[in-house]
């Protein structure tokens, strides 16, 4: 178990599901790591909850266990890093909530944003603007004369404040896990624990090596979707469907199945052989000859 991320991007576990929630980090792992996960939350002002969603995003097994081998995500057990307050701390804290107006709980570390020159300059600029437009409305309405129907009426000058939104309260101490084994060693991770599943992760990591974006492909009756680039930008091009041994038999009538289904998609089917001796795939594609 490490202390803090050593520059890696924070996936929170929660129930065996990795979860992704900054914006920032989602860019990454897609335009830099070809990983492109599904988003899940709701978006408030989105009527179509099936097509528009927000954070957090959510990986497949598969993702999480190439990022993890190849250093690039660490795996944070939240519920873990949440730990009750000393009774000091907690003193402590509401000591700082009252000196601040019952505001977010002051951290030490945090400096107040400072405004460069060019943005204090123009933020006096138009508030000069404001006070010469305001005054010359004021003028306009002393030089007019009064009648009955006429009132008088003072606007009331509105603040902003900034308050700093942070978390980092003083019994929030970050555990995360760099490799696998810890995880799994700590019961936070178990995937992948099947022949089944280690051929998955092999098959998967093999593709994403060669530079394609993965998707669930439960929907088309595979395993993934296969992208050539980002799915965003592209359609698939295949099915792909991960068989654990390359002695395991495979019936006429799957392979009937696979060549329709495929077809009727626009797309091939692409069988991928797990080899657990050499670590290696082999891959094979089905499709209807003959159509169109």
């Amino acid at each position: 178990m490490a202390d803090g991320f050593q520059g890696r991007i924070p996936l929170h576990i929660s129930n065996q599901t990795a979860l992704v929630w900054s914006v920032d980090d989602v860019a990454t792992l897609r335009a830099t790591h070809h990983i492109c996960g599904t988003l899940t939350g709701t978006l408030p002002h989105a009527g179509q909850q099936n097509v528009f969603l927000g954070l957090p995003l959510a990986l497949l097994p598969e993702e999480v266990v190439v990022l993890v081998k190849n250093g690039i995500v660490a795996l944070v057990d939240d519920t873990a890093s949440h730990e009750a307050p000393t009774a000091e701390e907690l003193a402590q804290w509401n000591e700082v909530r009252k000196a601040e107006g019952h505001r977010v709980p002051k951290n030490p570390t945090f400096t107040p944003p400072t405004l460069s020159d060019e943005a204090l300059r123009k933020r006096l600029e138009r508030q000069k603007r404001k006070e010469a437009l305001e005054a010359t409305k004021k003028d306009e309405i002393m030089s007019e004369p009064l009648t009955p129907t006429t009132t008088s009426s003072t606007k009331e000058k509105s603040y902003s404040f900034t308050i700093p939104a942070t978390s980092d309260v003083a019994w929030y101490r970050k555990k995360c896990y760099l490799t696998l084994e810890e995880a799994k060693e700590a019961g936070l991770w178990v995937y992948p624990s099947t022949a089944e599943e280690i051929a998955k992760c092999g098959v998967f990591e093999d593709l994403w090596k060669q530079g394609y974006y993965m998707g669930n492909g439960l929907r088309f009756g595979g395993d993934w979707l296969i992208y050539p680039g980002d799915p965003l930008r592209f359609h698939s091009h295949f099915v792909a469907t991960v068989v654990p041994s390359l002695t395991e038999p495979i019936l006429p009538i799957q392979i009937v199945a696979y060549g329709r289904l495929g077809t009727a998609t626009k797309k091939s089917h692409l069988l991928c052989g797990w080899d657990s001796e050499t670590q290696k795939v082999s891959y094979y594609t089905i499709e209807w000859a003959g159509f169109g």
